[in-house]
This record gives structure tokens, sequence and C-alpha cells, in this order.
């Protein structure tokens, strides 16, 4: 059986910010996407950096289970964790863009029948992710975007 083809590191990284250059141009109209039936989209997602305290925003493939958002730290089969992953650690607190639609989430590690379970549904979306996954030295998070409701500000009299 042939090995699952990744292209070289650099053309991963191009092929990110000429997709994070194609947001930023059009002003968020292109570059997110739903998840389409079988596989997956890509969302804008919004963390503070754990050092700087300044807002990051990535663009991340996803897809959606239930009302979570489901991601990977991956850093595109690299070996290092991704540094938004490292920021979520530090505080999990963020926002994920959907195509105009805007979610304040908390962001958690998967674990157990959960992650499991996340990650055969992964599976369905890429033949190749146990291979791929294979060459990173760690196990690769499955990361679970819950949607959090922010306090109202204000209120009413009485």
């Amino acid at each position: 059986m042939a090995r699952a083809k990744l292209p070289p590191r650099w053309v991963i990284h191009a092929a990110w910010r000429i997709h994070r250059g194609i947001y930023r141009v059009s002003g968020g109209r292109m570059g997110l996407s739903r998840p389409k039936p079988g596989g997956w989209g890509t969302l804008r997602l919004t963390t503070t950096g754990r050092r700087s305290g300044r807002e990051r925003s990535v663009l991340v493939g996803y897809y959606e289970d239930g009302p979570n958002l489901v991601t990977m730290a991956m850093n595109g089969w690299g070996a290092a964790e991704p540094a938004w992953w490292l920021n979520l650690l530090a505080r999990p607190e963020a926002t994920a863009e959907l195509n105009g639609e805007f979610r304040h989430v908390t962001a958690r590690a998967a674990v157990g029948d959960e992650r499991r379970r996340l990650w055969d549904r992964w599976r369905t979306i890429d033949a190749n992710l146990d291979e791929y996954a294979a060459r990173r030295p760690r196990e690769t998070t499955v990361v679970v975007l819950e949607t959090r409701s922010l306090p109202e500000i204000g209120g009413s009299a009485g």
C-alpha cells in the first residue's frame, strides 16, 4: 500500500498564508466555508496570545458535532503544537467566525470515548487521517469548541 503523500511543509504553510490573504483581501467575504455533507469547513478562530495578550486569528478546518465545533491541533501535521492551541490551553475562551456568524466559544481537548468518536468522524472525512497523524511525535489533540453564552450587560430596572 502506498504511503499517503503530504506536500512539503513550505507548501502547506504557503497554502494557509494564501488562504488567509484571500480572507483578508476580500474583507472576510471569501475564505470561510460551512462543512459540506461528509466534509469539513473552514472557520476563523480568534484567541488571546498567551504571552502577548493580543488577539491572534487563524483559519482552521472543522466540522459540527451538535452545537459544538470540532477541529484538530495538528499544525499541518508538523511536530510542533500549533500556537493557537497553546494560546487556548492558557486562555480557553475564543471567538469562532463562520461565514459572518460569530460564536463565543470555550475550547477543550476531547478525551476518552468522546475523542475516539470524534476522531472516527474525522476518519470518514479523510481516509489518510491515521497515517498523517502517525507522522507526529505525539497524539494529535481533537479540540472541541463549545458555544458559550455571554452575560447580559446592564439589566432592566424592576
